[in-house]
């Protein structure tokens, strides 16, 4: 059995793309960075505590029925400008004051990735970066996107699949990844717990 362990609808669709079936179980973690964490540090520990936290309730929310092997599929996204992490915002001036930083510049995305089974001793973990370049963005634009509802949910405060990519001027790395799932990295690492999404595809 494969846990996607988010509640994201997006990370939900990506790994719908390389695995036929999966269950879902949100984990409810702290995401509070920690004193002079690291960027990277920050999102790797952030896809590894959702894995351990979804492996400690899973026997409680599954207890009809556990299989012999469960797979945790975690992921954390973050954007990260002059090393500061901007997550979600609280609010519009919140919103501002994120998509301002990322106006007429590059920043970068990270998403990390963590695999792991029911018991925790076998976990393997990734982060990918990736580079996104934003055209200049007016206040306006800012207060207009806001209205849309897209950006109250997003870390950075904006949507590269929606909305918030008429804001891209280009990108270097992986579309997924700034999106919620790194699907190349994300393909990789479920191999290594034998599943293997190119033969489920061969089969349709």
């Amino acid at each position: 059995m494969l846990v996607l362990a988010s509640a994201s609808p997006r990370r939900k669709e990506l790994l719908s793309l390389l695995v036929r079936e999966f269950e879902v179980l949100p984990a409810d973690i702290d995401e509070t960075p920690l004193g002079q964490e690291i960027a990277q540090d920050y999102v790797l520990r952030m896809a590894e505590e959702k894995a351990i936290a979804a492996a400690a309730t899973f026997p409680s929310v599954f207890h009809a029925s556990i299989p012999s092997s469960v797979i945790f599929v975690a992921s954390d996204t973050s954007v990260v400008v002059d090393h500061h992490i901007l997550g979600k915002p609280a609010n519009l001036d919140d919103a501002k004051q994120m998509l301002r930083m990322l106006s007429g510049r590059s920043h970068q995305v990270m998403t990390s990735l963590c695999l792991m089974d029911l018991s925790g001793e076998h976990k393997v973990s990734t982060c990918v970066n990736t580079e996104v370049t934003f055209r200049a963005i007016s206040d306006l634009e800012i207060e207009q996107y806001w209205r849309s509802g897209e950006p109250q949910d997003k870390a950075g405060s904006y949507a590269i699949q929606g909305h918030g990519s008429v804001f891209v001027e280009s990108m270097c790395g992986s579309y997924s990844a700034v999106v919620g799932l790194p699907l190349f990295e994300c393909a990789q690492l479920l191999s290594q717990f034998g599943i293997h999404s190119l033969e489920e595809m061969s089969h349709e």
